[in-house]
């Protein structure tokens, strides 16, 4: 049964019990600021939970997309090595708020499992644990649904303080909380572990598979237990586990959900695809985490939620490295990912452009400098140190962007630490210089306190002025020299200081006709209310203090600005007819390249509504309005209607802008002087910020038609690559490739039963004969689990009686399969001997008498603990 099946098995089964169905919330909790993601199905429910908010609705049931990569919730370094550990997975939960309770959350979970009618497991295979002291939920268990006595296992405070129980649920410090049961699926006597509680616990045999809290607290700042308003339920069941279980996998990434992402992976960075290679479980893993929390507003960053999604982007893309690919390669697999789960998650589709631009300017910053920085560290860890100095780790992080978990993870690979102290000390060393070195910044802090600037730039793109102040390292100087950085204060300027979300002009500052100096500026801003600063570089020439210089902006710049600043005016007045007198701007960037536009409203925009967004700019665009700018009395400008939209603080006298009748602003940025200016508006992004908070960003002008013709191109190659006659012919060409890609699936699933079948014969003919009896003891390169088992019945089937052990390894670890055919186990036991060779290597194991797995660490004994299994036979026989 395909993942995508038992997510919606799941959602209906609880849907014919009275849930209403409700929809995965997005991975940033905005409301919530207890959580760095959303980790779990029940945040979205919380203040329900906590008797602050109530639904139309006392039962739920969603599919949740969590993320759990940072603050107290973090399974990043353990992602790619174990079987069930992810950064982003999918969590099916139901929820009863004060509606029902314990006894009626057992039975559904064990109905769906169990039922003919929906999941089907056998019961045999399910054994379940409860908390110390809930005797109500072991009886439920035991005398309701009939499970053994010897099947319930009872966990007390085994995390080292008062409910700190694998059985007793939190979300975090504080919060709802309280007592659970949970189910576990066991996956058989040849699998290593043992059972919840058990020393072995941690093998991979018995798999929780679900999990029933019983909400009855709200654990306060102090530790209190609050008795919850009314007790409640909340549900979970990992969709990656059960559909392993359901695929007959004991890994999550060898179910359907990542084998397409994996040989994604595995194509993107030029090597074959193997589930043994953890390089690839990591990058198909991470790609889900990336994708979705960009498609849920979260950006690249040096900080917060942020800098945990550089994080796992720079992980998964030094994995790439590690397998020889140092192009780019990350962004490419967001079309797989969307492949596989755009029919679940629509903004994966609605934001892929986003998530692939967002992904590949990461790739490019990094791969900057990731040769110099793995070329560090090799040559920091060549010395046979078993500890990375916190200095070398601070330099990684500090000048080529390693994360310092990244570095760990690098060290960890080789059996090596990073010194923490050291990597702190040099922190903070660093912050200190900070403090202490100039607090010079464009902005109002240089000190500054002569006469003002006055500005041209509404109607002049180059005029005239007279040096007022110089300024080197945030002092003030009598001058500057060829190829000093400075700052420079003119008494006129059509430079525009940076402004109600508009960036400042760039553009020159010559002297002696250009000759004797030229300063370039690199940005303006105000460094008092009425003086203006010009940033930049002095790249030839000398300039003091009095000198006159022409000022001349870059007009193509300005231009580009302009068309996007007007066009905002224009989308504020859009969103207004189109959403609702709600919309509010929070917030603003016009620069050449795009608009960027934050405003108030409770829910993403559809594609319909930006769609009429679009329509309605355009349209205003096309009628061709003139610009007018007037100044007026504040208060009599709010009187006409016209909106403050950037929220500045604004002075007696105002600059409102008019856009025909279809605009009134208060703005003292620079605009277009008609709407038919602006030539093309394109809104090309839409995402959440905070929590009622929406973002667009949109292009403009050439910008725009770039986007369109970038877009078009696209359809173009892909109907050129499909052979399709028309766009339209685009889908179903591509619908039609994948059923041939899953035939084609299937046919290389049989060839490779043959290639087994025909390597079985070879490995036959080594067996030896040991007091009359056929056993073959030898090493497989790179085979898996499945393969070892499934060679293994091979054998045993063609050499009719013997005793087989097969042995391989990969990055440090053994895998091993031993069998017995059935008229031999009576003489040898398959466990014993798997043991007898895994205790060799590092490991043990266990199964049947005829066949048995283990494992190990130690893969350079591999050789001399199968050559010792004659011995061992013969002492048996």
């Amino acid at each position: 049964m395909k993942a995508s099946e038992i997510r919606q098995k799941y959602l209906d089964f609880f849907a014919s019990k009275g849930h209403q169905v409700v929809a995965s919330s997005s991975l940033v909790p905005w409301e919530d600021p207890t959580l760095l993601f959303t980790n779990a199905g029940m945040n979205q429910f919380k203040d329900v939970f906590l008797g602050f908010d109530k639904r139309p609705y006392t039962r739920a049931t969603t599919s949740q997309k969590c993320v759990r990569a940072g603050g107290k919730h973090n399974d990043l370094e353990n992602v790619g090595y174990t079987a069930r550990h992810h950064t982003f997975f999918e969590m099916l939960g139901n929820f009863s708020f004060g509606d029902y309770f314990k006894r009626d959350a057992i039975h559904y979970a064990w109905e769906f499992l169990t039922s003919s009618d929906w999941l089907n497991l056998p019961k045999d295979k399910l054994m379940v644990t409860v908390y110390a002291s809930d005797d109500e939920a072991f009886d439920i268990w035991n005398k309701d649904i009939g499970v053994p006595a010897d099947k319930i296992v009872r966990i007390g405070d085994n995390k080292g303080a008062p409910y700190a129980s694998d059985n007793f649920w939190q979300m975090g410090d504080t919060g709802p909380c309280g007592p659970c049961t949970e189910i576990f699926y066991d996956h058989g006597a040849d699998i290593w572990g043992g059972p919840p509680g058990s020393p072995e616990e941690d093998g991979d045999r018995f798999i929780e598979i679900w999990n029933n809290v019983f909400m009855q607290f709200n654990r306060d700042e102090s530790g209190t237990m609050n008795p919850l308003p009314k007790p409640s339920v909340d549900t979970g069941m990992g969709l990656e586990r059960i559909s392993a279980v359901l695929q007959h996998v004991h890994s999550n990434y060898e179910i359907d959900l990542f084998q397409n992402l994996i040989h994604a992976a595995a194509r993107e960075t030029g090597v074959p695809f193997s589930m043994e290679e953890p390089s690839l479980k990591v990058i198909a893993d991470h790609i889900r985490a990336c994708s979705f929390l960009v498609a849920d507003g979260v950006m690249p960053s040096n900080d917060g939620r942020g800098y945990v999604l550089r994080r796992i982007i720079r992980r998964a893309i030094r994995h790439g490295y590690k397998l020889g690919q140092k192009g780019l390669f990350f962004h490419k697999l967001v079309q797989d990912l969307t492949d596989e789960m755009g029919d679940a998650y629509p903004e994966l589709r609605q934001k892929q452009s986003v998530i692939e631009d967002a992904l590949r300017q990461e790739e490019i910053k990094f791969a900057e400098t990731l040769d110099k920085g793995m070329a560090l560290l090799e040559q920091a860890l060549a010395n046979g140190d078993k500890v990375l100095d916190g200095k070398t780790a601070f330099q990684l992080y500090d000048t080529f962007g390693f994360p310092l978990d990244l570095t760990a993870d690098i060290c960890r690979e080789r059996g090596l630490s990073v010194d923490q102290a050291g990597f702190d000390a040099a922190m903070d060393t660093q912050r200190a210089q900070s403090r202490a070195a100039s607090t010079f910044k464009m902005g109002g802090k240089l000190d500054y306190d002569g006469a003002d600037t006055c500005f041209e730039g509404y109607t002049e793109s180059s005029s005239e002025g007279r040096v007022l102040a110089l300024y080197k390292d945030g002092h003030p100087v009598d001058s500057l020299a060829a190829g000093d950085d400075g700052v420079v204060v003119l008494d006129r300027t059509p430079f525009y200081a940076e402004g109600g979300g508009q960036v400042g002009d760039v553009g020159t500052l010559s002297a002696g006709g250009g000759v004797a100096a030229l300063f370039d500026v690199l940005e303006t801003s105000k460094i008092t209310a009425t003086s203006f600063g010009h940033r930049g570089k002095l790249v030839r020439g000398g300039l003091k203090v009095g000198d006159s210089v022409t000022a001349t902006i870059d007009l193509h710049v300005r231009l580009a600005t302009q068309r996007n600043h007007s066009a905002t005016h224009l989308m504020h007045a859009a969103l207004h007819e189109v959403l609702g007198k709600h919309v509010a701007q929070k917030g603003s960037l016009v620069n050449a390249e795009r608009t960027r536009f934050d405003f108030s409203h409770g829910q993403p925009v559809t594609a319909a509504e930006i769609a009429e967004i679009e329509r309605v700019v355009n349209h205003v665009i096309a009628a061709n309005y003139e610009v007018t700018a007037t100044l007026m009395p504040h208060d009599e400008a709010l009187k006409t209607g016209a909106m403050a939209l950037f929220g500045e603080k604004y002075g007696d006298v105002v600059r409102v802008l008019k856009m025909g009748d279809f605009s009134t602003e208060l703005c003292g940025g620079t605009h277009v002087k008609r709407t038919g200016d602006i030539g093309l508006f394109k809104i090309v992004a839409e995402s959440g910020v905070a929590a009622g908070i929406r973002r667009i960003e949109a292009f403009t002008g050439e910008g725009a038609l770039r986007y369109i013709q970038a877009q078009d191109a696209l359809v173009q190659q892909a109907s050129a690559a499909l052979k399709a006659q028309s766009h339209e012919e685009v889908v179903s060409k591509i619908a039609g490739l994948q059923d041939h890609v899953r035939t084609l699936e299937k046919e290389v699933g049989r060839l490779k039963g043959k290639l087994a079948a025909s390597a079985g014969d070879e490995l036959a003919a080594g067996a030896v004969d040991v007091a009359g009896v056929k056993v073959l003891a030898v090493e497989l390169d790179g085979a898996d689990v499945a393969t070892l088992r499934d060679t293994l019945q091979t054998l045993k089937d063609k050499l009719g009686s013997a005793i087989i052990v097969l042995g391989s390894h990969s990055d440090g670890k053994v895998q091993l399969a031993a069998g017995v055919t059935a008229n031999l186990t009576g003489k040898v036991k398959a466990g014993e001997l798997v043991n007898h060779v895994a205790a060799q290597v590092g490991g043990k194991g266990g199964g049947k008498p005829d066949t048995a797995m283990a494992g190990g660490t130690e893969p350079g004994k591999l050789a001399g603990a199968l050559a010792s299994v004659q011995g061992w036979v013969a002492t048996r026989l």
